[in-house]
């Protein structure tokens, strides 16, 4: 069964601020139901759904530590309808020397980043085989793909969600199901602009052939094409939108 446009449900990790946010607004305009997953940002995520509910879509607020090793299991418990889309968006940077890295934050960064994707996909997985359809976008980085120096941490966890996204597409591709990665470059968000300094962030941008930090509606209007049906050839893809930064 084919799942039309105003019957879509959306779940969105991290959908308090910066990515997770515009890409909640993005299919909110666009009629899709959402399920908006949150940690710490409740105003944040009130105002988001706000937003949403003013194009007369329906929104599920859910909150959830996903750092903890059962926080994934508490997410699906409590979502109200199985979605036929997924975006795992929910994400914590690190910052140091992997000499620095201490078991927990090795833990924390695994569970939110790889556990919590690789678990919720499982439980969704079933309704959408049922239905010939269903859409998963992973949120994964720039670093995941080519590493980076004193993000060690944060790149290996990136890097095997771009594995994870890559073998779940073979997976899945004969059920209608497809599984891409979007890998960021240098956006302009809260998490990105309290980590580095204005200078620090200017060094960086003259380093980018676009001069300038990309938008979170940019990497949401990727998302959305990818939850498309004429984005249905596209599975497997890890696609960096990054200003050529890297190519």
């Amino acid at each position: 069964m084919e799942v039309t446009e105003r019957e879509k449900w959306a779940l969105i990790t991290g959908a308090g601020r910066g990515i997770g946010a515009a890409i909640a607004r993005r299919f909110a305009a666009e009629g899709v139901n959402l399920i908006l997953h949150y940690f710490r940002s409740e105003q944040e995520i009130r105002k988001v759904e706000k937003d949403c509910r003013e194009h007369g879509v329906q929104v599920y607020l859910i909150q959830a530590n996903l750092t903890k090793v059962n926080g994934a299991e508490g997410l699906v418990e409590s979502c109200p309808i199985s979605p036929d889309i997924l975006v795992f968006n929910a994400g914590l940077s690190h910052y140091g020397l992997i000499q620095e890295i201490t078991p927990v934050q090795w833990e924390e960064l695994m569970n939110i980043h790889v556990r919590t994707p690789f678990f919720l996909a499982q439980k969704a997985l079933p309704k959408m085989i049922q239905r010939k359809w269903g859409r998963i976008v992973t949120i994964s980085s720039i670093w995941g793909v080519t590493g980076a120096s004193f993000e060690v941490l944060y790149s290996t966890a990136k890097g095997a969600l771009v594995a994870f996204t890559k073998a779940l597409a073979k997976e899945v591709a004969p059920s209608g199901i497809t599984v891409n990665s979007v890998a960021p470059g240098l956006i302009e968000t809260d998490m990105v602009l309290s980590a580095f300094s204005p200078e620090d962030l200017e060094g960086i941008t003259a380093d980018i052939p676009a001069s300038r930090m990309g938008k979170p509606e940019e990497v949401a209007a990727l998302v959305s094409f990818l939850t498309k049906e004429e984005a249905g050839y596209i599975n497997g893809q890890v696609i960096s939108l990054n200003g050529a930064w890297y190519t």
